[in-house]
């Protein structure tokens, strides 16, 4: 399908298709509230500070294509348009943002808040290639200066996110979790924003000195006693053996694989997939 033509598929679901499916229990019924829910979560934050109005015609289209997912998925009756909505007040100030901690700390391993000074570090370790191996490509300074207010801006909609990890005072990556929001090909996955995902990154400096597994037992500890998440995921791509041993040494069980849409076909295509509840690690404790 052309651009001109998603373009005005992405219209037709916000101008027509939600307000016409509206029902009981929907927090919202007119066209312009569907698209700000929408538009929000594409990026990440409210649109207006992203992209320029009319954002059906300067949305970039990788944030447009998932805007419709997740408008589709509300159709379908997959998505919690509640939460949805909760989320996108909650970044305009319009409902109270959860209480979170400025850090979390294991000795000198600290999970913190992003500051502006860790933008440089954050985008030195997107670029390098060994760490960025298992993605696509590395990151532009600009995505990364994005990905980071990102991050930060989900612990203003959820109470939780990606951390900034710094140990004896230096950035040395993130780890934290995020709720799922795009559509992804496995149980749970399906419905966006029910699960929630376990992940870190490293400079490479700081691989094999048990950080990655040290902040990600933080970050779950958290989760649990904080904000009563029960269930996690992870995955990475199949060849990824360094962070599928971290997810083994969590004590999390393989759930099988999946081919994640967001990665063009090609050796990283195939996905291998984690799971663990509170009951699996405690048992693993």
């Amino acid at each position: 399908m052309s651009e001109a033509a998603r373009r005005a598929s992405w219209r037709d679901l916000v101008e027509r298709r939600l307000p016409e499916a509206a029902r009981p229990g929907w927090p919202v019924r007119l066209d312009h509230c569907f698209a700000r829910i929408l538009l929000d979560h594409a990026c990440g934050g409210p649109w207006r500070d992203h992209v320029r109005p009319p954002a059906y015609a300067t949305l970039p289209l990788d944030q447009l294509e998932a805007a419709i997912a997740l408008g589709e998925a509300v159709l379908a009756g997959h998505a919690d348009l509640a939460l949805l909505n909760r989320r996108s007040l909650a970044w305009r100030g319009k409902v109270a943002a959860a209480a979170v901690p400025e850090s979390l700390e294991d000795g000198d391993l600290i999970l913190r808040r992003w500051r502006p000074e860790d933008t440089a570090p954050f985008a030195a370790l997107n670029a390098d290639a060994a760490v960025m191996a298992h993605f696509p490509r590395p990151r532009t300074e600009a995505e990364s200066v994005a990905e980071a207010g990102r991050f930060d801006r989900r612990f203003v909609a959820d109470g939780f996110g990606p951390w900034a990890l710094a140990q004896g005072g230096r950035f040395i990556g993130c780890a934290g979790a995020m709720r799922i929001l795009q559509p992804l090909p496995f149980p749970g996955g399906d419905r966006p924003g029910t699960t929630v995902e376990l992940a870190w990154r490293l400079a490479r400096e700081a691989w094999g000195r048990g950080f990655a597994t040290r902040a990600a037992r933080l970050a779950l500890d958290d989760l649990a006693g904080r904000c009563g998440i029960r269930a996690v995921v992870a995955y990475t791509a199949a060849g990824n053996a360094r962070s599928r041993a971290v997810m083994e040494r969590l004590g999390m069980a393989p759930a099988g694989t999946f081919p994640h849409p967001a990665v063009p076909e090609g050796p990283l295509r195939d996905h291998v997939l984690y799971r663990l509840d509170c009951a699996d690690r405690e048992d693993a404790a």
